[in-house]
């Protein structure tokens, strides 16, 4: 938030990329723009539109607040808009914030970009988007849940921080979470997630140690 007089300011900067079949940036070329909207207090800068990835909007300000960030795919297809929300926060210097979006019946150029970026039958969500019993039985046979809450305890105070941004940024009316601040713990029931933050969860965890040698 903008403050009155007085208070010290934050330069604060975002950046939107895909996340690749490895898990690294990659221009966000299927969107083609982002609307950052942003605290009331911004004024006239409440609404800012980018056209070029990776539409990068650079502020200052100092006060922390949820923001949203509506992306329009290639295409203009109507109700196609991708709405996300985020946390705009201090409590790291720099941090990522991961999201998981789906695309319904896309054109052939926006199934194009997207096949740049992972297989076309992991970046376009299909028939089976319509049944999500059947999706979490996929994810359950895929993600060993009691590994994966074994491994985040595991993981340093960065990591952490990061894993609370995700769930905040992706939980459900359904996810059970308590933040209990006074001893600075964070707590969440993995079995009320939606499955693609646990996928989301699994693999931020497969990347920071081998999660085959746990037991689980």
């Amino acid at each position: 938030m903008v403050p009155d007089s007085g208070v010290p300011m934050r330069a604060w900067s975002i950046e939107i990329y895909l996340v690749g079949p490895e898990g690294d940036d990659l221009p966000a070329t299927c969107f083609e723009k982002a609307v950052y909207v942003l605290h009331e207090s911004f004024g006239n800068r409440k609404r800012q539109t980018f056209k070029t990835p990776p539409f990068t909007v650079k502020e200052k300000g100092w006060g922390e607040f949820d923001m949203q960030i509506i992306l329009s795919p290639v295409g203009g297809q109507k109700g196609g808009d991708q709405i996300i929300n985020h946390d705009l926060n201090f409590a790291q210097e720099e941090y990522e914030s991961t999201h998981s979006v789906t695309f319904r019946n896309p054109k052939d150029r926006l199934l194009e970009l997207l096949r740049d970026s992972a297989p076309a039958s992991e970046a376009v969500n299909g028939a089976s988007a319509s049944k999500p019993e059947k999706k979490r039985q996929k994810t359950s046979r895929n993600v060993d849940m009691e590994k994966l809450a074994d491994a985040l305890p595991l993981l340093q105070e960065d990591d952490l921080l990061q894993v609370v941004q995700m769930v905040h940024d992706n939980k459900t009316e359904d996810t059970y979470t308590k933040n209990d601040t006074e001893n600075g713990e964070f707590h969440v029931d993995l079995y009320t997630l939606p499955d693609p933050l646990i996928k989301m969860l699994w693999d931020f965890c497969d990347k920071k140690m081998n999660m085959n040698d746990l037991t689980a």
